[in-house]
């Protein structure tokens, strides 16, 4: 006989299926999702600006005869930083464009330097892959120079962790360790303080420029020697400050601290170029805040609050289906084909009556008349 397949029943398999369903999201959703969102944003864009006041060699007394250097100036350093082709699934490049002004100056006066940097990144690490090589441009007229890197720059990578990390300077073009401070707090998020040293760097060694390396007489310097003619160099040192949001690798805040001067030792500056302390300003550290806390949302969404949504709603309709269908198992009742008595006329027997104590029938002629003559059971006489 056919089993009668009821509402029920699909009701319990269906529930089985989607709770089964959710329940492998919950899982793969952390992992797969995650991969894919941990990466540098292929639309990144961002402005930071650093405001100080410093000291700055005047390059037109300079050229004037006199090295003067002037105190207290007002600069203001900008970076605007955009992601560029090459880009796709695995790497992105970054362009920085640079610029530090004095803003007591109007126009090309005020810019004491500029540059274009490029590089192309893993999305995932936040380390340069060299294909292509990155490169430097300093001077508007000149082609971009190939450089080769092999540290982090504009980001750290997804979930930092307290070590130290290779980190490239730009000026110094050379790649050092940047180290692990402190765990501390900023504008209510957890960041990471990491701090890089740069020791005195011969700049005329990094980049083939006239102002790297001056002879003038010894009176223009403003050392001893009258007309005597003295060769200086430029020197580059820097104490770089950054802090960092982990999860997401954004840097809420940095700080540098630019010291490039003339001298013949590098261990005795003799004339500042440049002498400042620049940390970002508040208004780009609650920008870097929020571009942080937008990253932890999306990271949380499908890290935490979906997997565990998905899990919970997978448990409850899994257990419903198997409940659905334990209940519905119980409770069905064979199906009733043609051929049964049913209902049963003998108020719930069933009697399967033998054909030989059925009645017949019997004729007689001489009446013609039909009376019937019951069969009687041959088992009657045996009980006997």
């Amino acid at each position: 006989m056919a089993e009668r397949s009821g509402p029920s029943r699909i009701l319990a398999c269906i529930l089985v299926g989607l709770g089964a369903f959710l329940l492998a999201v919950a899982i793969l959703i952390p992992t797969y999702g995650m991969s894919k969102l941990a990466k540098t944003p292929l639309d990144l864009e961002a402005t930071t600006i650093a405001k100080a006041n410093g000291s700055v060699l005047n390059s037109q007394a300079l050229l004037a005869g006199k090295a003067e250097v002037n105190t207290n100036v007002p600069l203001v350093s900008q970076r605007f930083v955009t992601s560029e082709d090459p880009a796709d699934a695995d790497v992105v490049t970054i362009q920085n464009g640079q610029t530090l002004r004095r803003t007591d100056k109007q126009g090309d006066t005020g810019l004491l330097t500029a540059f274009v940097d490029r590089v192309t990144v893993d999305r995932k690490t936040a380390m340069p892959t060299n294909d292509p090589v990155g490169t430097i441009q300093t001077q508007a007229n000149q082609p971009a120079e190939e450089v080769p890197r092999d540290g982090l720059q504009y980001r750290f990578p997804f979930n930092s962790e307290k070590k130290a990390y290779p980190f490239f300077d730009v000026t110094a073009r050379t790649t050092s360790d940047i180290n692990f401070v402190e765990e501390t707090e900023i504008n209510g998020l957890k960041v990471y303080h990491y701090n890089q040293t740069i020791e005195p760097v011969d700049l005329s060694k990094v980049a083939n420029l006239p102002t790297n390396k001056l002879t003038l007489p010894a009176d223009t310097w403003g050392v001893p020697g009258g007309t005597l003619p003295v060769t200086m160099t430029r020197w580059y040192t820097n104490v770089r400050d950054v802090w960092i949001e982990p999860q997401t690798g954004v840097a809420i805040k940095g700080q540098e601290q630019v010291h490039q001067y003339y001298a013949r030792n590098k261990d005795k500056p003799e004339v500042d170029v440049l002498k400042a302390t620049l940390p970002f300003d508040e208004e780009t550290i609650e920008s870097q805040a929020e571009q942080a806390r937008d990253g932890i949302d999306q990271l949380s969404l499908i890290g935490r609050t979906i997997p565990i949504i998905a899990g919970i709603l997978g448990v409850i309709a899994l257990i419903a289906g198997i409940v659905l269908g334990l209940r519905g198992g119980k409770g069905r009742q064979p199906a009733h084909t043609a051929g049964d008595d049913y209902p049963p006329s003998d108020g719930g027997r069933h009697v399967d009556l033998d054909k030989s104590e059925a009645p017949t029938e019997q004729h007689d002629w001489t009446t013609d008349k039909t009376e019937e003559i019951p069969v009687q059971d041959p088992r009657r006489y045996d009980e006997r």
